[in-house]
């Protein structure tokens, strides 16, 4: 999948998230936990580098994890980071795309997508990949830098040692901006550990907070209860004001690390 470029996702898109995960090769492992590994690669012509992490949860399972990382109503309720969420409409039960806008660290200006959203359940393994789109409805607006997403995939399998799952992330993204390396380096060393920890908390909670809240919604397994508009592929376009907009040119390279209280933190 490329970016900018609609079409209804195939095999190959999944394989090559597959790849990528399973794949040792030309990753460099940053931090080495006994259930948390995290790498890191350089992609040719981009400065910011392909993070890749693997992690297995005991207690959760992986029909829950991947409710949790596809229920929109959840994720307001876990996703800390989360400023905007909207679908904008589906193409068919597997494939859809909307919007969202996330806070960063200050003094960085936040940062916005919109993704299509592509998903597979072999029986096996259940795998979600988004890349970034346009929308002549969702232009950039100021104050959000407007990033790119290559690819952004999870991979949700069986535990490979005992009960629970193993949950695998792939991202390929960038920013924009010309970002300070402390940054980079947090998003590495501490971001990634602790959006993992954060989903294993949500989780944990998923089960009892869904029986109270519309238990029988689930589009993703129920396609019947799609309520988003389908989408109209010439309506997937660059709006005029994404055709002048120049993200690569917002200089946030003399930002200083926040001192501040860390949202993410318990």
């Amino acid at each position: 999948m490329e970016v900018g470029v609609v079409k209804i996702a195939e095999d190959s898109d999944f394989a090559k998230l597959k790849r990528l995960y399973d794949d040792s090769n030309e990753w460099r492992l940053d931090y080495n936990k006994p259930d948390l590994c995290v790498w890191t690669k350089s992609v040719p012509g981009i400065s910011f580098r392909m993070i890749k992490i693997r992690t297995t949860f005991s207690d959760v399972e992986p029909d829950t994890m991947y409710d949790v990382l596809h229920d929109p109503d959840y994720r307001k309720v876990w996703d800390t980071h989360m400023i905007d969420a909207r679908e904008i409409g589906f193409f068919n039960p597997n494939n859809d795309i909307g919007y969202y806008s996330m806070s960063c660290p200050s003094p960085l200006k936040n940062r916005d997508f919109v993704l299509q959203r592509s998903w597979l359940d072999t029986g096996l393994e259940q795998m979600i990949i988004n890349h970034s789109v346009f929308h002549k409805d969702y232009p950039p607006f100021k104050g959000c830098v407007r990033a790119t997403s290559y690819l952004t995939g999870y991979i949700v399998r069986p535990s490979r040692n005992g009960p629970g799952s193993e949950l695998g992330y792939v991202a390929h993204t960038d920013p924009h901006g010309k970002l300070p390396v402390w940054l980079v380096n947090k998003i590495t060393q501490i971001f990634a550990p602790k959006m993992v920890k954060k989903l294993h908390k949500a989780a944990l909670g998923y089960p009892l907070w869904k029986k109270a809240n519309n238990p029988n919604y689930k589009p993703w397994f129920s396609p019947e209860q799609i309520s988003s508009p389908r989408i109209r592929t010439e309506d997937c376009i660059k709006s005029a004001e994404e055709k002048k907009y120049k993200h690569s040119y917002v200089d946030e390279s003399n930002a200083k690390e926040s001192r501040g209280r860390d949202s993410d933190s318990d």
